[in-house]
């Protein structure tokens, strides 16, 4: 019997009685605990107030709550926070001073789990682990010695991620102070854009991003920093935080790679770039934004290799893959592809023009902006300054004699009553949609003014999709799923089935995920649907009908690769639940 459960026993919060009856229907002494919460005999916030005053009387250490997943590290350290009367601070939130960390040997913070964030004449604000941990305050107070310590409560997960971030800035140190020097004998605007030390920094950062696997760079002024921040697997993470002084040379040097007007501060501005980095070819799209301390500067990074990924290896299952295949050799009509900003749309229009280029076609694409540069496909980039809308450039494409058209994004309804007469006059069009899932698509293109018996005609199919994290190999273990959920979804779920999760390491940077892949639903739209659409069918019978021909829903694709140890069950929980 584990600890917890035994000082409740003893002190006749629960009974023997309760213990065994759950025993005896097979729950296992590690979660006899949690289940009891669940069955309503004791309640989870009084579990939480007993930890914390057993931790407070220094009956338990601080990390016995490790062997409790249910037990939310923040929920107990806030209420622990409060017992002992001293503030719980949630690290992401507050706008640090790192030059307080830079006095001090970082391994010494490491070792007591603290982190120095602010002072004022008379104190200074750490953020420990354990705030009951006296030895580790008195070291730390003995680093500053001319003020008084304020003791504040923070995760340690989230002070041993700052801590990482300090030592990212440790290696850039030597490159930030000469970047300083350079600043101060040099005296132009112009010169000081020009500074090798600059153009350094500007590659370590684009080195360090596309090496995390990073799909777009933000770089941040705040009041005392600047943060340099990446969107790793969907999830944004810093990777680099500067003293507020290296953003003005950084922010022009950046703007000036892509030729935008580096006096003009006041107003938005967007320009791409290329560069080498670590032997291979990047295009960076820029886009500039004014905030009250600057202007956040945002790099989506565009890989080149990654426009020529074959849908088979983007993570599509088989029947999914072949589902579309089929739809793209249709003479005529229109597919789209739907789901929310981030779901990796483009990527899958790319992969279907990839399968549809060859000599023998015409195909011309409509994108604002052209992401990916394809040989055999004629691209125009939508500029409504100079009136080329979507609307417009099909309409001229129209006249170009195309037999294929990819448009970027349906945005109005002019768009896509273009669209849909292209592909009701032997066209093929592909494009996309903003639509949670499949069927949903049909009474949006309803709702933007569009005849039913025109969306029947014109519908070939209808694709789907998100993009969920796959679990890290260098990390991955069994994970331990509650009981209840299992049961939710026991039809979905093989029996003996073991799911996985990933721990956490130094390889994905403690997420324990590793990489994306798509999970989606393809709906061919079939004579029986076709005619259902004409009649102007509910959304509810028209996924019924697909339901009965062997429409295979996101949800249920996704608890497939969970279940075969590609993904996590929350995260499938976490992206797909509608």
């Amino acid at each position: 019997m584990d600890r917890i459960t035994h000082d409740l026993l003893e002190k006749r919060h629960i009974s023997q009685q309760q213990i065994d009856r759950l025993t005896s229907r097979g729950v296992k002494d590690d979660t006899i605990l949690e289940t009891l919460t669940k069955v309503g005999a004791i309640s989870l916030n009084f579990i939480k107030r007993f930890v914390v005053e057993q931790i407070r009387l220094g009956r338990y250490e601080l990390s016995i709550i490790k062997n409790y997943h249910f037990l939310d590290e923040i929920s107990i350290l806030s209420h622990l926070a409060e017992v002992i009367e001293v503030p719980f601070i949630d690290l992401d939130s507050i706008d640090m001073d790192y030059r307080l960390v830079e006095k001090i040997p970082t391994l010494q913070l490491k070792r007591y789990n603290a982190l120095p964030i602010s002072q004022d004449d008379m104190y200074v604000v750490v953020a420990f682990a354990d705030p009951l941990n006296i030895e580790a305050q008195e070291s730390i107070q003995r680093l500053f010695p001319r003020k008084s310590l304020k003791i504040a409560v923070a995760t340690e997960k989230q002070i041993q991620a700052y801590l990482f971030k300090m030592e990212l800035k440790d290696s850039v140190k030597e490159l930030v102070t000469n970047i300083r020097n350079e600043l101060r004998n040099i005296g132009t605007i112009e010169e000081q854009q020009e500074a090798s030390s600059i153009l350094q920094l500007i590659d370590v950062i684009l080195k360090a991003c596309i090496k995390g696997r990073a799909s777009d760079i933000h770089i941040e002024p705040t009041e005392r920093n600047c943060v340099v921040r990446g969107r790793i697997d969907g999830k944004l993470a810093e990777i680099f935080i500067f003293d507020r002084d290296i953003y003005p040379p950084l922010a022009s040097r950046i703007k000036l790679l892509a030729n935008l007007d580096i006096a003009e501060r006041r107003k938005p501005q967007d320009g791409r770039f290329s560069a080498m980095v670590m032997d291979a070819e990047f295009d960076f799209r820029l886009s500039t934004l004014p905030i009250i301390y600057g202007e956040s500067i945002v790099m989506r990074i565009l890989d080149k290799t990654k426009a020529l990924v074959k849908l088979e290896d983007s993570g599509m299952d088989s029947e999914s893959y072949q589902k579309l295949i089929k739809g793209l050799q249709s003479p005529f009509g229109i597919i789209l592809v739907t789901g929310p900003t981030g779901s990796g749309k483009t990527t899958t229009l790319y992969g279907a023009l990839n399968e549809l280029r060859n000599v023998e076609d015409k195909v011309i694409t409509v994108e604002d902006p052209v992401e990916y540069r394809m040989n055999l496909i004629q691209q125009v980039q939508v500029n409504p300054k100079v009136g080329l809308s979507f609307a417009d450039a099909l309409r001229s494409i129209l006249r170009q004699d195309p037999d294929k058209i990819m448009i970027g994004e349906i945005r109005d309804h002019e768009t896509l009553e273009i669209a849909i007469k292209a592909a009701l006059t032997g066209h093929l069009v592909i494009s996309t949609l903003h639509t949670n899932d499949a069927i949903s698509a049909i009474p949006r293109m309803s709702d933007m003014g569009i005849e039913p018996y025109l969306i029947s005609g014109a519908l070939v199919a209808i694709q789907a999709q998100r993009l969920i994290r796959r679990i890290c190999v260098h990390c991955k273990k069994e994970a331990d799923i509650p009981q209840a959920l299992l049961q939710d979804y026991s039809s979905l779920i093989p029996p003996n089935t073991v799911f996985y999760e990933g721990a956490g390491c130094k390889e994905c940077n403690g997420s324990g995920y590793m990489g994306r892949e798509m999970i989606c639903e393809v709906l061919p739209i079939t004579e029986e649907l076709s005619s259902m659409i004409a009649r102007g069918a509910s959304k509810d019978d028209l996924l019924k009908e697909a339901k009965r021909e062997g429409f295979i829903g996101m949800f249920e694709n996704g608890m497939t690769k969970a279940v075969h140890g590609i993904t996590t069950f929350d995260e499938i929980l976490r992206v797909a639940k509608g």
